[in-house]
C-alpha cells in the first residue's frame, strides 16, 4: 500500500510538471499503447505489454500511468473531444448542408486516418460495458458521439427543409449510415499501405452520399 501510495504521489506531483520531458513520455506512452491495442485487442493489452514495447520496466511505467483503461480513455477521449468540437464548428457555420455535410465527411474520415488505428479499436472493441470506475468517461463519450451524430442530423434536415436534398427517410437513418460506411473502412484501410489517403477517401463518400441526396436546388 505504501509503494503504491508513493507511486500516487508521483505521478500527481509529475502531472503538475509542465516540463517537456514528462509530456513526451506521456506521448510516446500513448503512442505505444495504441500499437498494442491494434496488436492485442482492448481486452489482450495489458500495462506490461506496453512496457515492453517501449523497452522499459513496468514499474517505470506505473509512474506515469495507472492503469490500460486510463491509457485507453485519456488517448480516444481527446480524439473524440477534437471531432465533436469540428463537427459543431462545421455544423453552426453558414455554409450550404451540401457543402457542411461534405466538409463533415470528409473531416471525419481524415481523422479516423489521422489516428489510426485508435477510433477504429473503439468501433471494433465491445465496450458497451465498463466497470463503475468508468462510468463517467462512458457517459462522457456516449455524449461526445451524439454530438456528432446530432450535428450530422441536423444538416440532412437542413438539406430536407431547404429542398436542397430529396428526403430519401429519417435523417436519423441517414446520419448512421454515413457514419456506418465511415466506420466500416476499418475492414480495409491501412495508411502505410493504402494507395489512397484518408482524405481522398472522405472525399469519395462524400460526393458518393450527396449524389444520392441532392436536387439540385
Amino acid at each position: 500500500m505504501a509503494s503504491s501510495s508513493g507511486i500516487g504521489r508521483r505521478r500527481t506531483a509529475a502531472k503538475e510538471d509542465a516540463s517537456v520531458s514528462y509530456h513526451q513520455r506521456r506521448k510516446d506512452i500513448g503512442e505505444a499503447a495504441v500499437r498494442v491495442f491494434n496488436r492485442l485487442g482492448f481486452t489482450g493489452a495489458s500495462i506490461s505489454a506496453v512496457a515492453a514495447d517501449l523497452k522499459i520496466d513496468r514499474a517505470t511505467l506505473y509512474y506515469y500511468i495507472g492503469s490500460k483503461e486510463e491509457l485507453f480513455d485519456e488517448v480516444l477521449r481527446e480524439v473524440i473531444q477534437n471531432n465533436a468540437a469540428i463537427a459543431g464548428r462545421i455544423q453552426a457555420s453558414k455554409m450550404s448542408p451540401r457543402h457542411k455535410l461534405r466538409d463533415m465527411i470528409t473531416a471525419l474520415m481524415s481523422s479516423y486516418g489521422a489516428n489510426y488505428p485508435l477510433i477504429y479499436i473503439y468501433i471494433r472493441e465491445n465496450l458497451s460495458h465498463v466497470s463503475d470506475r468508468r462510468s463517467q468517461w462512458s457517459k462522457h463519450m456516449r455524449k461526445l458521439n451524439r454530438d456528432i451524430e446530432n450535428a450530422i442530423i441536423s444538416i440532412v434536415e437542413e438539406g430536407y427543409q431547404s429542398k436542397s436534398f430529396r428526403n430519401v427517410g429519417s435523417p436519423r437513418v441517414v446520419a448512421y449510415g454515413i457514419l456506418g460506411i465511415i466506420g466500416w473502412t476499418h475492414r480495409w484501410f491501412r495508411p502505410d499501405s493504402s494507395d489512397v489517403s484518408a482524405e481522398e477517401i472522405g472525399r469519395t463518400y462524400a460526393e458518393m452520399i450527396l449524389s444520392g441526396l441532392e436536387t439540385g436546388y
